[in-house]
């Protein structure tokens, strides 16, 4: 269904349709979005078919889930122990490991992959710290062209707003301190840690106002205390979205006691921690290499590997013992770090030479790195305005999750060939988009 009206879309520009093709350049955006990322949206949003998104977003939450009970498990509730197995420091573990009593909130991003036939699981951003949600206001301001507006209503084409979802999550977690009115929410970054992506917070602060959540911005240092308050520009806060991690705050210089009101202002109730570094536990790649290792399965029943066999491609700590089986797949295997994020040092065996392989895997084996199956994503057929001509992207999707579920999704994609890490920092030549769900 999907690809008929990708096909139908692509024919209407192509034939003259002109309101299609000039769509995204004639969207009025709100003003902080354009700023931030008006020059890099891709000429056309992306189609996909509504039942399959929907399931694959339930697997996500059932990936959750799983990632959530490693610790008991495989490691018989040893917190110490997954811990350890992950590699994660012991003052960064300290600091996850301080609210690990309860339920994690299912709150994060799945970055994923289609083949063609399906999605794959590639990352599991969970934890608060998310970029992109900004990014369903592409599909609100489209539906304001009158020329796309016809042809949505034409296919019956839905989205989920991810603001909209997120700023649900955000009313539940502050009923608690609010009875039910909208809370003063604070996204806290480290200190000096805003600079790099401060266009992308306002973004997305912008449009959380739009949706009557009164979100404010900060770093640690800011947030100030007073008659049993945590305070952010004077205003008392409800809510701290945590943007600062345990990597982050034991690098920093007495980080730990940065932070300590915060920490001791969500035990004592006094302000909701959006999330806590429980979710950190989570969120390392290397909980994915638990799941896919064959040594671990007879922890998980059928289904649940079932699950993860159609999920997630092969993925493995890379320890000295596998080095010679990635030596001889190196074109369809790529090595990450467990514990980076946003690309960053990540290799690409079918973009090197077999001596530069060798050299990677030397340098990363029993150091902190997973090594997983190459995923090839289709091709997306995107007609450019410049040229008039169709040209290939490849697309990085995602699926956002928030307790309610399926929280929307948004797209990055680069011209087909031009990279294989997708991703907004990595590559000038990377755009933005956003899917449209097509009813079965």
């Amino acid at each position: 269904m999907s690809e008929r009206v990708t096909e139908t879309y692509n024919q209407q520009c192509l034939n003259g349709k002109t309101g299609l093709l000039h769509a995204m350049a004639r969207a009025e955006f709100p003003p902080l979005f354009h700023e931030s990322c008006g020059h890099r949206l891709l000429p056309r949003p992306f189609f996909i078919d509504e039942p399959q998104m929907r399931g694959f977003a339930a697997d996500i939450r059932s990936i959750f889930d799983l990632l959530t009970q490693l610790p008991d498990r495989l490691f018989g509730g040893d917190l110490d122990a997954y811990c350890k197995a992950l590699g994660i420091p012991e003052r960064q573990a300290a600091l996850m490991c301080r609210f690990s009593d309860g339920e994690p909130v299912p709150y994060g991003r799945a970055d994923i992959y289609h083949d063609g036939t399906s999605f794959k699981l590639l990352e599991f951003n969970v934890g608060s710290e998310l970029g992109g949600a900004d990014r369903a206001e592409i599909q609100r301001a489209l539906l304001d062209v009158p020329d796309f507006r016809d042809f949505a209503e034409e296919q019956r084409l839905t989205y989920v707003h991810t603001g909209e979802r997120i700023a649900a999550a955000l009313r539940t977690a502050a009923a608690p301190l609010t009875d039910g009115a909208d809370p003063v929410v604070a996204l806290v970054e480290g200190d000096g840690g805003l600079a790099p992506y401060l266009h992308l917070v306002r973004s997305f602060q912008e449009m959380m106002q739009r949706l009557g959540i009164d979100l404010r911005v900060g770093e640690v240092s800011q947030i100030r205390e007073q008659n049993g308050r945590l305070l952010l520009d004077g205003t008392p806060v409800d809510v701290v979205l945590r943007y600062f991690s345990a990597a982050q705050t034991v690098r920093t210089p007495g980080g730990e006691e940065s932070i300590e009101p915060i920490l001791r202002a969500h035990e004592e109730g006094r302000v909701v921690l959006f999330t806590t570094f429980q979710s950190s536990l989570y969120a390392n790649k290397g909980c994915l290499a638990l799941l896919s290792d064959e040594r671990g399965r007879e922890a998980f029943t059928a289904a649940e590997q079932d699950l993860v066999d159609r999920v997630l491609p092969w993925t493995r700590e890379l320890t000295p013992a596998l080095v010679e089986h990635c030596r001889e797949h190196r074109e369809q295997l790529i090595v990450k770090p467990r514990a980076d994020f946003a690309g960053s040092g990540i290799h690409v065996g079918w973009e090197l030479t077999d001596l530069e392989w060798r050299q990677v895997l030397d340098e990363t084996a029993g150091r902190g790195f997973i090594a997983q199956e190459r995923v090839v994503p289709r091709r997306e057929p995107v007609v450019s305005p410049e040229t008039g001509r169709t040209e290939d992207w490849m697309a990085a999707w995602d699926v956002f999750l928030t307790p309610d579920g399926y929280a929307g999704s948004h797209i990055r994609a680069l011209p087909y060939g031009e990279g294989a890490v997708v991703g907004m920092g990595a590559n000038p030549a990377c755009r933005t988009s956003g899917p449209f769900l097509v009813p079965a």
